[in-house]
């Protein structure tokens, strides 16, 4: 297509209702993570946004068709899933490539079979291990926290985050977890906020509860087999899912209905294998956190899974 007879689709965006409530769902956790990170991380989320609708309008627009609602969420799960201190051309690199090889390069939306916010992120994790896994700050105090400031500085104490505090035997207090009074990435660290998201999500029915359920039962039934196996070496099932990305992922992520499993039975594979896998990865891996891994491996099994259904469905039939 050349420039002479390029033009704009005639709706820029196509809006799709379920996912502007995941994105609803999102924006109580985005300001969260203003208050314990500081402006920064805001900016983090809006720099992503900006690039991942870009990306996506470069492919979309040559074929005059609307950029999809769907990369609102994709860029703010990544954005998300950021150390608040990432510096920002990492953050652009990581969406782009996310968008680019992760969706569009398969079709755009409805096709990919990865998820893109992971393939982002999975990106700029292996290309810069050491911003990616050391950029953390203490989270903010008091009543206005990081209202007041634009970010605050990575220092040896702050460098900790629950999961390698948890490896070295160090104490963490479950109401820290629950609030998000931790260091992590900018939109892990308060469970209470992401459980009130996968609450009304599942309610609006913009998220399936077998795959966030599955997947919740996947990461208990290791953490008790391994936590009983070794209790003094590995952490309870409650601080396994308390910490890190894991409550993040299994709401935000797992639940994402392109990349994972469309029959019932796949679904409840799926995440119980997602959940499972994330704990193996944490406790026999150099990676103290797991979900990003776990997600990805999972989406390359779902065509196979999703075949395996269906010829089991069909034989049921032909018996019956």
């Amino acid at each position: 297509m050349t420039a002479s007879n390029f033009r704009l689709p005639k709706k820029i965006f196509q809006m799709q209702v379920a996912m502007l409530r995941v994105c609803y769902a999102l924006i109580p956790i985005v300001v969260a993570s203003v208050y314990l990170f500081g402006w920064r991380s805001f900016f983090l989320v809006i720099t992503s946004l900006i690039f991942g609708i870009l990306t996506e309008a470069v492919f979309n627009f040559k074929n005059n068709k609307s950029v999809t609602s769907a990369i609102f969420v994709t860029s703010i799960i990544f954005s998300l899933s950021l150390p608040p201190n990432l510096p920002f051309w990492m953050a652009i690199v990581g969406i782009i490539f996310g968008v680019a090889f992760g969706k569009m390069l398969f079709g755009g939306f409805g096709k990919n079979i990865f998820n893109p916010a992971m393939v982002g992120r999975c990106f700029i994790y292996v290309s810069f291990p050491i911003e990616m896994a050391s950029a953390w700050s203490s989270p903010a105090r008091g009543v206005f926290g990081g209202f007041n400031h634009w970010s605050f500085s990575v220092d040896a104490i702050s460098m900790a985050t629950p999961l390698s505090a948890l490896r070295n035997g160090d104490a963490i207090f479950l109401e820290d977890l629950f609030w998000g009074n931790i260091s992590g990435s900018i939109g892990e660290t308060s469970a209470f906020l992401i459980l009130l998201g996968g609450i009304y999500l599942i309610y609006k029915k913009a998220a399936s509860w077998r795959l966030a359920g599955s997947c919740l039962l996947g990461g208990v039934f290791l953490s008790i087999i391994l936590h009983v196996a070794s209790p003094l070496k590995i952490a309870s099932p409650i601080y396994m899912l308390l910490s890190g990305s894991f409550l993040f992922g299994t709401i935000f992520i797992v639940t994402e209905p392109i990349s994972g499993p469309k029959s019932k039975p796949g679904q409840w594979i799926y995440g119980f294998m997602v959940g499972g896998l994330t704990i193996t990865l944490r406790v026999f891996s150099n990676f103290p956190e797991g979900i990003m891994f776990s997600i990805l491996i999972m989406n390359a099994f779902v065509p196979l899974l999703d075949k395996t259904m269906g010829q089991i469905k069909a034989m049921k039939k032909g018996k019956s």
